[in-house]
């Protein structure tokens, strides 16, 4: 995985994490990098040194384990806050949005190990996330 910083059009900046810069590239393209806070997708890259995850322990210097959980906690709850639960439809929505069946946005919900092996092999990008219930993302 690699780690880019991002911007959208209104200076909100993000980090982001892709498979290599190519697949950012080609998700950009797609209308598919989305801004956490607003929703624009109109996002950019920042310059900033590369940031490689190859474990859970590689941290970026000076960064203490306890802040990493807490940041990947906050933007847990950013995804959910800022995300349509489309629960057990969550296959087939992704699926319309990928081929250009429904608008593009922000989603989330349920799917088997099975169901999520054949999105990725449809080129699909989902991301398996433990997202607590939404109640507790107050």
């Amino acid at each position: 995985m690699i780690v880019l910083n991002l911007l959208c059009r209104h200076d909100h900046r993000f980090e982001g994490w892709f498979a290599s810069v190519d697949v950012f590239e080609r998700q950009q393209q797609d209308g598919m990098v989305a801004c956490p806070v607003c929703n624009s997708d109109e996002v950019s890259r920042l310059p900033s040194g590369p940031r490689v995850i190859s474990s859970g322990r590689d941290v970026a210097a000076g960064e203490s384990q306890a802040a990493v959980q807490a940041e990947l906690l906050e933007a847990l709850k950013a995804h959910v806050r800022d995300s349509e639960n489309v629960g057990q439809r969550f296959p087939e929505e992704a699926r319309k949005i990928h081929y250009r069946e429904a608008p593009a946005r922000n989603i989330r919900g349920v799917a088997s190990l099975d169901e999520t092996k054949d999105l990725l092999d449809e080129g699909i990008f989902v991301l398996p996330l433990p997202v607590p219930p939404s109640d507790e993302t107050h």
